[in-house]
């Protein structure tokens, strides 16, 4: 079962973005980036001369940076070229062997390539917190907000966005530095997030308080 071929569509601006429920403030020293599935795998869905494709890991790319700049962890997800089929189990009624058929494709996108220091999880269930130590890498360094970035917006952008508000870490969806299969899914997850679990921002609003809040006092914000 192929994944669908995903033609471009503008992603939002930050006129665009849902507003916020809760007054959360994004703060470097609380926070962990993570860049979910970003593995050619999944990015194949757009194909190489995509607009959309390259606008997303452009945006990425400048969030990753701001969060390098600021002393911000950075996590990658990313699910194994080869998976035992009780080990994926009810996914391969939706989505077939996944990247069994095409393990050649499994590894990360080269332009984002993982630095020194960051930690790259193996994932297996639409939420990274599944199955995985996302929550003990966060809490080893005293973080509790997680932003998110990757694709699949409305998929396991959208659920590990949740299960962050579940488990009382403040989740942070950049609008622009995550894709989907079209706009009207896109919009949904950024939707859904903002009314009940989290705060849908655009990347410049991601980059702006990141440096804001490396050069402000330890503490400052709610």
């Amino acid at each position: 079962m192929a994944l669908p071929a995903v033609d471009s569509y503008p992603l939002p601006t930050a006129a665009e973005m849902p507003a916020a429920r809760v007054p959360w403030t994004l703060r470097p020293e609380r926070a962990v980036l993570l860049l979910h599935d970003l593995q050619e795998h999944f990015l194949d869905a757009y194909g190489e001369r995509s607009a959309l494709r390259a606008q997303l890991l452009r945006t990425v790319r400048a969030v990753r940076e701001a969060c390098d700049r600021a002393g911000v962890p950075v996590v990658y997800t990313a699910q194994p070229a080869h998976q035992d089929p009780a080990d994926r189990a009810l996914l391969t009624d939706f989505w077939g062997e996944g990247l069994g058929r095409r393990p050649h494709r499994a590894g990360l996108t080269p332009e984002l390539a993982p630095h020194a220091g960051d930690t790259v999880l193996t994932k297996w269930r639409y939420s990274a917190f599944q199955r995985s130590d996302l929550a003990g890498v966060m809490a080893a360094r005293g973080r509790d907000q997680l932003v998110v970035t990757g694709v699949y917006a409305g998929i396991g952008c959208q659920v590990t966005a949740c299960e962050a508000f579940m488990r009382d870490v403040q989740p942070f969806l950049v609008g622009d530095a995550v894709a989907d299969f079209d706009r009207a899914r896109h919009d949904g997850a950024l939707r859904w997030v903002a009314d009940n679990c989290g705060v849908v921002l655009d990347a410049a609003s991601v980059v702006g308080a990141l440096t804001a809040g490396a050069s402000a006092p330890a503490g400052a914000g709610a």
